[in-house]
C-alpha cells in the first residue's frame, strides 16, 4: 500500500486542493485494465475534503474522516488491499499535532505544497525539519504559481526553487499554476479533468503531477531507476 501525506506547517498552501485533485487522477487511472483503489482521508479538523466529497458526482472517490484513529483506518486499508491511500492534514502550527506526526511516520510519500511567497517559503523550513526527523521520503510541490510565458516559469517561481534548493530539500520539476478553473471544479465536487474553463492545462498539470508521484514511490519500492522528485530523509 502506497500512503501520500500532503503537509505544511502553514494553511492555505494548497494540500486539500492537492489531494482532490490526485484521488481524481488516482481512481482514473488504470492499472492492468481496471481502476486502481484508493481511500481519501481528510485528517483535518476544517473537514474541505469532507465538502468536495458531499459535492461529488463523477467517479466515486472512498473517504473516511481520519480525525480520530487514524492509525487504525491506515491499518484497515492495508488489511484491505486498498492501493493508494491520499492523507490530507491540518497545519502543523503552532506545533506538531498527533494527527499530523501520525500521518507523517505512516508515510510512503509526504508532499509539501508551498506557494511561490515569501511566508508561503519561510513555513516549507520546518515542514522539512518535521519530515527528516520522522525519516520520511518527502518533495516540495510549487503550488498557485503564475502562469508560464513562451514555456518560462515566472521569475517568482525561479526564485523559490532557488529558496526550496537552499534547504536541501527536493521540488518537483513541474508547477500547479494558479487557475480558476481549480477552484470551480472543486465547488462542483470535481477533479481537473471532469469540467470546462481552461481545464486541459489544470488536468495536464495535475496528471504530471500524479505521474511524478507515481515514480517517486516506486523508486521509493526498488522497482523504478528512472528520474524521481523526492528525497529519502538520512
Amino acid at each position: 500500500m502506497n500512503v501520500i501525506v500532503f503537509a505544511s506547517r502553514k494553511g492555505g498552501t494548497g494540500k486539500s486542493t492537492l489531494a482532490a485533485h490526485l484521488a481524481s487522477c488516482c481512481v482514473k487511472s488504470m492499472r492492468d485494465s481496471a481502476p486502481r483503489s484508493c481511500l481519501l482521508i481528510d485528517a483535518d479538523p476544517q473537514g474541505s475534503l469532507r465538502l468536495w466529497h458531499s459535492l461529488r458526482k463523477g467517479a466515486a472517490v472512498p473517504l473516511q474522516d481520519g480525525s480520530p484513529g487514524l492509525d487504525e483506518i491506515i491499518e484497515t486499508a492495508r488489511r484491505d488491499g486498498v492501493e493508494w491511500v491520499l492523507i490530507d492534514t491540518a497545519p502543523m502550527a503552532p506545533t506538531l499535532s498527533g494527527t499530523v506526526a501520525q500521518a507523517i511516520a505512516a508515510a510512503t510519500l509526504v508532499v509539501i505544497p508551498t506557494r511561490p511567497a515569501v511566508f508561503d517559503l519561510n513555513a516549507v523550513t520546518e515542514t522539512v525539519a518535521a519530515t527528516l526527523a520522522a525519516n520520511r521520503p518527502f518533495a516540495v510541490v510549487l503550488n498557485a504559481v503564475p502562469p508560464k510565458r513562451l514555456g518560462v516559469e515566472s521569475a517568482m517561481a525561479t526564485n523559490a526553487r532557488r529558496s526550496i534548493a537552499a534547504l536541501g530539500a527536493p521540488v518537483w520539476s513541474g508547477q500547479i499554476t494558479n487557475r480558476a478553473s481549480l477552484a470551480l471544479s472543486l465547488a462542483d465536487g470535481a477533479g481537473s479533468d471532469d469540467v470546462g474553463f481552461d481545464h486541459r492545462a489544470a488536468a495536464d498539470e495535475m496528471a504530471s503531477l500524479w505521474t511524478a508521484i507515481e515514480n517517486s514511490v516506486a523508486a521509493i519500492k526498488g522497482i523504478y531507476a528512472g528520474v524521481a522528485m523526492h528525497q529519502q530523509a538520512a
